[in-house]
């Protein structure tokens, strides 16, 4: 059954009675099996070739060192001259990598969390692009699966979580930012899980209400929002807009409940309440993510020893929000013009995407003149073009029909895009779209259930829905299959790559 009615759907209740929350999905192993399905795929397709580039790809030449540094030492390391030459030589060996850094602790403007996951495949597989690439390789696979079970238990359909699945796995943007060792994919892997615990969350909250007691999934998507700031501090307007939305189903459920003065039941008993255990446990994560520069000599650790003769706990706090302070303020005047910055407004249509890596001098392909050699942060054109679509249809069954998956999937977009329209003078750049496409795809998903029809309609209007839906995918898939040289640095002709740079502001 496609649209059928999932756990977290409500029943009109009856003259007084009571809502009843209905049964979800087919579960136990057939529950997994298309979303492990399309976590399979989406190793087949970001897994080859990973170190391909032999290359430090964009700000890989950052985030690579750092995290190999916290490795080493604990702490981010300022790099000698020539260090990314160096590296590369080195075949991945660890023993001799420490020897491209200075003896000087790195400045550095992002939590630590995210390059030690850059760091774990470090660790294991070396100090080379496929060691520096393979932790975030992992991620991305592993938010296809997410992402597949957070969509089967949105709708109720098994077909539409794999179906869901099925569009991130193929996709440029999630391709690329899962081969590349930047920060923003991990970012988007723990968003994501966040917003997974919180709807298990709702869940059961309806299932157990009003003996809800202890809530720990509630305490599960604080600690992943936590890990999220220790990534990117732009985790924290998922920390303000999942922390009103989890609030918001609670009131929505005791007014269909019937319940007397339900707003401010929900501001005693639910929102108090949720401030009180998801900020602290959230905030603690994050510190915890610098353990490292608490327990060694990293950046400004010594800043208020330096600066007034504070020590101890008291001490290494002072410096942690010292140095906060100092990156805050590169945050903010961050101005510098680069060839690939694209203004927020353009990137859910894909106008500017970022070329993390070109090459043309030197290679062969074949008998061409000349050949090329790109790694650009390309989402699907087919599926991000849709997905805006489905986005404004979303916005109608938010306000008309008063969908409360409407207003979930609507909330995360909004707090990964909205945000960065704040700042239309700093230097931003189109992958940041990471963390926001697991929701276009949420989106995109349930306007296809929408064209797929309800179980209820005539056979035709069925086989016509499904007749569109299935063109749609082919046209998608086509898109993948043409556009995956540049996703992956194949080397091509250039007159083949010419031909995908459909736009002229893709160049």
């Amino acid at each position: 059954m496609l649209a059928r009615v999932s756990l977290t759907t409500v029943a009109q209740p009856s003259q007084g009675a009571a809502p009843v929350v209905s049964s979800g999905p087919r579960g136990g192993w057939f529950g997994w099996l298309g979303p492990v399905g399309m976590a399979i795929l989406a190793a087949i397709l970001r897994l080859p070739n990973l170190g391909r580039p032999h290359a430090f790809v964009f700000d890989e030449t950052y985030y690579a060192k750092d995290g190999l540094a916290l490795l080493l030492f604990g702490h981010e390391m300022d790099a000698k001259k020539k260090a990314n030459d160096l590296l590369l030589a080195m075949d991945g060996n660890l023993e001799s990598a420490a020897s491209v850094f200075k003896d000087t602790p790195s400045y550095v403007v992002h939590p630590p969390f995210g390059k030690w996951v850059i760091a774990s495949g470090q660790a294991v597989f070396g100090a080379d692009p496929f060691g520096w690439r393979i932790a975030v390789a992992i991620v991305g696979i592993l938010s296809v699966l997410v992402l597949a079970r957070v969509v089967r238990r949105l709708t109720g359909s098994n077909l539409l979580g794999t179906l869901a699945g099925f569009l991130m796995a193929i996709d440029g943007m999630a391709i690329v930012m899962s081969r590349t060792a930047l920060l923003d994919g991990i970012l988007s892997f723990l968003v994501l899980l966040a917003f997974a615990a919180l709807l298990l969350d709702r869940d059961r909250a309806r299932r157990i209400w009003p003996k809800r007691g202890l809530r720990p999934w509630r305490w599960a998507a604080a600690l992943a929002l936590g890990l999220a700031c220790g990534v990117k501090w732009s985790g924290l307007w998922f920390v303000v807009a999942f922390g009103l939305l989890t609030v918001i189903w609670d009131l929505g459920w005791r007014r269909q409940l019937g319940e007397r003065h339900a707003f401010a039941k929900t501001f005693l008993r639910d929102a108090v309440p949720a401030a009180l255990i998801m900020l602290p446990i959230a905030f603690l994560t994050y510190l915890a993510t610098w353990y490292g520069w608490f327990t060694s000599t990293g950046y400004l650790r010594t800043w208020a020893f330096d600066n007034g003769g504070y020590t101890g706990i008291q001490g290494a706090l002072r410096s942690l929000a010292h140095y906060h302070a100092e990156a805050f303020r590169f945050h903010t005047g961050l101005t510098t013009e680069h060839s690939y910055q694209a203004n927020a407004w353009g990137w859910p249509v894909l106008a500017r995407p970022t070329s993390f890596h070109y090459e043309s001098e030197g290679l062969q392909c074949g008998g061409a003149e000349s050949c090329s050699q790109e790694v650009i942060a390309l989402g699907n054109p087919v599926i991000w073009w849709a997905a805006v679509l489905a986005l404004v249809h979303q916005v109608w069954r938010w306000v008309a029909v008063r969908d409360w998956r409407a207003g979930a999937v609507l909330c995360g977009f909004f707090a990964g895009w909205a945000p960065w329209l704040l700042f239309q003078e700093r230097t931003v750049f189109s992958f940041y779209s990471i963390v926001f496409l697991p929701f276009m795809i949420m989106a995109l998903t349930l306007s296809l259930a929408t064209v797929l029809g309800r179980p209820d309609a005539t056979r035709e209007r069925r086989q016509n829905g499904a007749f569109a839906v299935l063109t749609f995918l082919l046209m998608a898939v086509a898109a993948t299959w043409w556009f995956y040289p540049i996703w992956t640095g194949e080397v091509i002709p250039y007159s083949a790559w010419q031909l995908r740079m459909w736009l002229p502001t893709w160049v």
